[in-house]
């Protein structure tokens, strides 16, 4: 399997590289907005790369679209690792998938992607008398907010509740009193911190609290290639982390 890195420069990109040749994956082109060296050939738009196996992208999606349309022209799978994405460049990936394989998850750790399962199932059982609550703390240079592993966490719980539940994005004021279909979520950044996740259920003289802690950010480039050899071969369509913890 050889692959095409968006975002090559960046620090996920060159870690995804790093762990590609451990793992006897060719590296065969990258793509960066930037300039710069790297140990394969460098480009700064897909029109210039040859076809590759799969995409891997932790790129800013400022050029985006052109990802897309590389990766339709040529029949290319594409694992999308960016977050923060817009409806539109989610409507535009939803669109590719009907052509190709995507896979695109808003957190590429296999960890991740079981407390997803584990938060769903508490909220199955707990979430009609337990108050929930979602906290999730990065790194000062992180620009968006709520993390997206926020949000799929928040979507995990909303599937589990029988009842409707509403997210509610941090609490100011002077009546900020806790409604009970709430599900509060709240940003903390500073430091160097790679990545917390807390899903926390409050119930009546009892607390259950399931957590996960991203110790570097390796992690998440070993998910996107075996994510990357998961999508080899498949149907067009979108696909998650859930897809491979299923098959675990």
């Amino acid at each position: 399997m050889n692959i095409l890195i968006s975002g090559a420069l960046g620090y996920m990109g060159r870690e995804v590289a790093r762990q590609a040749e451990t793992n006897g994956i060719e590296v065969a082109c990258g793509v960066d907005i930037r300039t710069g060296a790297a140990d394969f050939p460098m480009y700064t738009t897909y029109e210039e790369c040859p076809k590759v196996d799969v995409i891997v992208d932790f790129s800013t999606w400022k050029p985006g679209a052109d990802l897309l349309t590389y990766a339709v022209k040529h029949h290319v799978p594409a694992v999308i690792a960016t977050t923060g994405l817009t409806e539109e460049q989610l409507s535009a990936i939803d669109e590719a998938a009907k052509v190709i394989p995507i896979f695109r998850s808003g957190n590429m750790s296999l960890g991740i992607a079981l407390l997803r399962a584990l938060a769903k199932k508490a909220a199955s059982v707990l979430g009609e008398s337990f108050d929930i609550e979602i906290v999730e703390a990065h790194h000062n240079r992180k620009a968006d907010a709520p993390s997206g592993t926020a949000l799929m966490l928040v979507d995990a719980v909303k599937e589990g509740c029988a009842e409707e539940r509403q997210a509610v994005y941090g609490r100011h004021g002077r009546d900020a009193k806790r409604q009970k279909q709430e599900i509060g979520v709240h940003a903390l950044r500073g430091g160097t911190v790679t990545g917390e996740h807390e899903v926390c259920f409050f119930g009546t003289s009892e607390r259950i609290k399931l957590s996960h802690s991203a110790e570097n950010r390796s992690v998440f480039a070993a998910g996107a290639l075996r994510a990357a050899e998961f999508l080899v071969g498949k149907e067009p369509g979108i696909y998650t982390m859930d897809d491979i913890v299923g098959k675990l």
